[in-house]
């Protein structure tokens, strides 16, 4: 059994918002109270980075019309004990999709912690 940190990909709707920056602040703090409330504090949430199209320069997922945005968020947490990194990506989605509900997710890395070499002592 291995530990394994799982980052996914959260579309956050925000409404009523007239920059992006605004947007994006709402964002992280609407989405870190909800897991919050659930005991998942130790989900790291951060505001997503996605490529310009014309350059490749990163900005900020946020896309903003009408005073309404869509944003990108990443959430991050490590998931002890896991099977495989298929069973850290269901435990993850699992864990976050309860307290999220009705958010779409998606996972876009999964990483081994450790080589479980250290345990030979």
């Amino acid at each position: 059994m291995s530990n394994y940190v799982v980052a996914m990909e959260a579309a956050w709707l925000v409404r009523d918002v007239e920059n992006s920056d605004d947007a994006i602040g709402v964002a992280v703090s609407e989405a870190g109270k909800r897991l919050n409330d659930q005991d998942l504090d130790y989900v790291e949430v951060e505001a997503g980075v996605t490529g310009c199209p014309a350059c490749g320069e990163p900005l900020d997922a946020a896309f903003l019309a009408a005073e309404t945005a869509l944003v990108g968020l990443v959430l991050e947490l490590t998931v002890f004990n896991a099977d495989s990194e298929e069973h850290a990506e269901r435990i993850a989605k699992s864990e976050v999709g309860g307290a999220l509900r009705d958010v779409p997710l998606e996972v876009i890395e999964v990483i081994e912690e450790g080589g479980g070499d250290e345990e030979d002592a």
